[in-house]
């Protein structure tokens, strides 16, 4: 009697684990670059979230200042539940108006370091450890001039995304000096003796990082979409000038990052040379008389005296043409037929930091006129709610975040029900065009594409 009990129990929990399946089903051990690695659940059902995954070598020490390198392997199962530390940067103060704090920040500042080669994965439940799945994947390169921000801010997030099937990846890069430096040392120790793109650097190798390991999470390595806003949207455009990024990009999201005869740098104007001239005697005047003297310094001692120093004793701190990483400008690259060859979408908002109108179509007209693939343009014309500071009305720089990550839940503006659901528009068409190359999705012609003949921008706004 006692051993057909035992039997039977046995046989019932044998059934019960194929019908219900296991822990490790729901949420399996991942094979990729540098170990093994598991998710947590988010707070939102159904979905997968990796936190802090390495996708190169902490750059320090000898490291710093140089071209990322291979993730640093790990024993065990990497258990992704905390985002890592942010690139080194300012201290934000909310109440002091700098950079950052005027747009929509009000959470505590990450911690900062060097040690901030990471990204974060958002997917669905059921695709991790399913390659088969082949899910469309989208890349986020967040703003802050090349000099703030990061990849996991309080208005970012992937749950939106995943839910509606598509893999959204957050990155950190290197920034300010630790990202851009240009030096006559720096130059000559380097293999094609150049310097100074390693914040572009660091955003290719993760873009390389996810075409070798994004499967493991069920997502199509032949499917990346990639997009940011400012400097973000800047890099978007680098990105696609990159030799070193062709074949990865699928699609290409630029949101206030400008187009075609702008004031958005495109990396052009002055020699390595001269940038390197630049370098040096910014060290100096820093206190630092040679590189070794820098790579002995301490992060923090670095950035302080470089935050001292006035603005004219310096250079600036973005991304280059080196003929290595970016060989030519986004303009060049545009009118020469050399830009990767994908669908685009463009836009900005009408209380922007210039009106990109113009811009904007400019680069649709001539794109049309060299490629079959289609460019949409938009406007956010969404004035958000008061918070009761006078220098943030309107549809200002970086206010539509909110609504592409559908976390309008986390701000304290007085959101309404019309804008989540203009919100839900908004996160649909930007992941039917990671989907597609259509925001429009396989049906429906609402957003029609901007080209020479019909110069037309979408605009999304409050319909009353």
């Amino acid at each position: 009697m006692r051993k057909t009990s035992l039997l039977l129990i046995l046989f019932t929990a044998f059934l019960t684990a194929c019908t219900t399946g296991s822990p490790s089903d729901e949420n399996p051990v991942l094979n990729i670059e540098g170990g093994q690695i598991q998710g947590v659940k988010s707070d939102v059902d159904g979905v997968l979230v990796y936190k802090g995954v390495p996708y190169a070598a902490p750059p320090v020490g000898d490291l710093r200042w140089k071209r990322p390198q291979p993730v640093v392997p790990w024993e065990g199962i990497k258990v992704a539940d905390t985002f890592s530390d942010a690139a080194m940067q300012r201290i934000r103060n909310p109440q002091d108006g700098q950079y950052g704090t005027e747009f929509h920040f009000r959470s505590d500042d990450p911690h900062f370091s060097e040690d901030c080669l990471y990204l974060n994965v958002w997917a669905p439940q059921y695709a991790p450890g399913h390659p088969e799945k082949k899910l469309p994947v989208a890349m986020w390169v967040h703003g802050g001039a090349y000099f703030g921000g990061w990849g996991f801010e309080m208005e970012m997030d992937g749950d939106a995304w995943a839910q509606r099937d598509v893999i959204l990846v957050t990155i950190n890069y290197r920034l300010g000096i630790f990202g851009f430096l240009n030096h006559s040392e720096l130059s000559a120790e380097d293999p094609d003796h150049v310097s100074g793109n390693y914040g572009l650097l660091d955003q290719i190798a993760a873009l390389r990082w996810i075409k070798d390991n994004i499967a493991q999470f069920g997502g199509d390595p032949n499917n990346i979409t990639v997009f940011g806003q400012s400097a973000g949207g800047a890099s978007i455009r680098n990105l696609c000038v990159s030799p070193m990024s062709k074949g990865l990009i699928a699609k290409a999201i630029v949101q206030s990052g400008g187009g075609l005869g702008d004031f958005i740098p495109s990396g052009g104007g002055r020699t390595q040379a001269d940038l390197d001239k630049g370098g040096d005697e910014m060290l100096k005047t820093m206190g630092f008389n040679t590189l070794a003297e820098m790579r002995a310094a301490s992060a923090q001692a670095i950035y302080d005296a470089h935050s001292s120093i006035p603005r004219t004793a310096g250079i600036a701190m973005s991304p280059h043409i080196d003929g290595v990483v970016m060989d030519k400008s986004f303009e060049q690259a545009t009118y020469d037929g050399t830009l990767a060859d994908v669908p685009y979408m463009l836009g900005y908002t009408s209380d922007d930091m210039a009106d990109l109108s113009q811009p904007i179509l400019n680069f649709a007209s001539v794109r049309d006129s060299l490629s079959t693939k289609p460019t949409y343009c938009y406007l956010f014309d969404r004035k958000l709610p008061s918070d009761g500071r006078e220098s943030l009305q309107g549809a200002f720089h970086s206010s539509e975040l909110w609504f592409v990550f559908h976390t309008l839940g986390r701000s304290w503006r007085p959101f309404t029900e019309a804008d989540f659901r203009l919100s839900d528009e908004m996160v649909d068409a930007w992941t039917n065009f990671a989907k597609y190359g259509n925001p429009n999705g396989q049906s429906g012609n609402a957003w029609a594409p901007a080209t020479k003949a019909n110069p037309v921008i979408h605009t999304f706004k409050i319909k009353e």
